[in-house]
């Protein structure tokens, strides 16, 4: 009889918290219906190096890449401000995506920024995947006037630095697009 009420008691507890959020979503849980962008990257010579979506969720909006035939190693991957993917330096794709004016880096006491994604992961066969959730991201502010493109750099971020995470070169890159 105690083991079912302490059950009892505790179901209704869980209930109790589930009505206090009732109609509440989550940072970072799916929206149905969400919206979605994606950017096909390609490197300088114009070869497929794989895509990004970003998806609107809960709060914000959810990165994913998903990367083919780069160099292994570790590699800065940033959101930026503007959707041209000049070739052969990128340097059309602008700075970072920063529409909050704060600072490079999610170790930066004054950071991070919306364009701040983690670094991406490329094994020995060329692949690699990294996924975040940017919070108050908008799909809105990210198609803008002259949209925003994904951006692979050469080298690590170093998470803190301002701009760029001392990431070296843009090694590959890819406008957004409604999907």
């Amino acid at each position: 009889m105690i083991r079912f009420t302490v059950v009892a008691g505790l179901g209704a507890c869980a209930l109790a918290l589930a009505g206090c959020n009732e109609g509440k979503l989550e940072t970072g849980a799916p929206v149905a219906g969400g919206a979605s962008a994606v950017a096909m990257l390609q490197t300088a010579n114009g070869a497929e190096a794989g895509r990004a979506t970003a998806t609107e969720v809960s709060g914000g909006l959810r990165f994913t890449v998903d990367a083919k035939d780069l160099p292994a190693g570790t590699h800065g991957v940033h959101v930026h401000t503007t959707g041209r993917c000049d070739a052969p330096g990128f340097e059309t794709a602008g700075g970072h995506w920063n529409p909050t004016g704060m600072k490079h880096g999610t170790m930066n006491p004054q950071g991070p920024h919306h364009g701040d994604i983690p670094n991406l992961i490329i094994d020995s066969s060329g692949r690699g995947t990294v996924a975040a959730t940017v919070p108050g991201a908008t799909m809105a502010a990210l198609l803008d006037a002259d949209g925003a493109a994904f951006v692979v750099h050469a080298g690590p971020d170093d998470l803190k630095t301002d701009p760029s995470g001392n990431s070296g070169g843009r090694i590959a890159c890819g406008v957004f697009r409604a999907s």
